[in-house]
């Protein structure tokens, strides 16, 4: 009986608070939900409730992309990526709808932004990039991408020039198929004299990878100018392979360049 009523208590303290913080008005709460991080935070605010949910998907939160969007007066909300790259400010986040398949080819993000995959898995987001594109995602400043799939069929799933790039949780296909000198998972430039202007060469440039898998191709990253991989790990399942890589600039002064060799899937 003692046990039921403090069962009883905890219920109720829960009911109260989650009452006390709904009496703030929307401003304040959506405030409040823009210190969450994106994933899994702010996302699982949207499940607590209807109010809750229009707050944590406004579009002065993160932008959101959904291919089977009819109305395009409706704020921050796309049709496709390319589309809320190009609307996006700097800092911004965009969620990208699950289910089906979105068409990406040689896009340039030149400010600061986070694409996130709405799904419950990356497998359920999905990023094709067709054979006559360079790149699927072209990074010019620092950017996050998570919970995505990235697939390509020639030439690489994301080329970093510039800023910061880290990748967290997604999976990275390419070209399983013997032209291994045009297809890479990652390619990285960033260290080349030749993309950096003088006044950027005192940025913070590099990859960081975590919990991503690698499939098809012999090669996973290539790097160029004066980076090199650190810190590498790899866990090796049968029937995928996860990496936690950091790509970083060398203190060294000579040009050199650096490839991860993977199994072929």
């Amino acid at each position: 009986m003692e046990e039921q009523k403090r069962k009883w208590r905890r219920i109720s303290k829960i009911s109260t608070d989650f009452s006390l913080i709904n009496r703030l008005d929307d401003g304040c709460l959506m405030h409040i939900f823009s210190f969450l991080s994106p994933i899994p935070d702010r996302y699982n605010t949207a499940l607590v409730c209807h109010r809750w949910r229009f707050l944590a998907c406004h579009p002065r939160l993160w932008l959101r992309v959904d291919r089977a969007v009819k109305d395009l007066s409706q704020p921050g909300v796309y049709p496709n990526i390319e589309m809320a790259v190009s609307a996006a400010r700097p800092g911004d986040t965009i969620l990208i709808a699950a289910g089906g398949s979105h068409h990406v080819s040689n896009i340039q993000i030149e400010k600061p932004l986070c694409l996130i995959g709405a799904g419950e898995s990356p497998d359920d987001t999905t990023l094709i990039c067709s054979r006559s594109s360079d790149s699927a995602l072209e990074f010019m400043s620092t950017c996050k991408l998570a919970n995505l799939t990235v697939r390509t069929e020639l030439g690489c799933c994301l080329l970093h020039r510039r800023g910061k790039l880290t990748i967290d949780g997604c999976i990275l296909q390419c070209e399983s198929n013997p032209l291994d000198h045009l297809s890479y998972a990652i390619i990285s430039t960033a260290g080349a004299a030749e993309v950096i202007p003088s006044a950027l060469k005192t940025c913070s440039n590099g990859v960081s990878v975590l919990k991503t898998r690698i499939e098809g191709g012999a090669k996973a990253v290539l790097t160029s100018g004066t980076l090199s991989l650190q810190r590498v790990r790899v866990i090796y399942t049968r029937t995928s392979l996860f990496f936690w890589f950091e790509v970083e600039g060398s203190d060294k002064n000579t040009v050199q360049s650096a490839s991860v060799e993977l199994p072929i899937s």
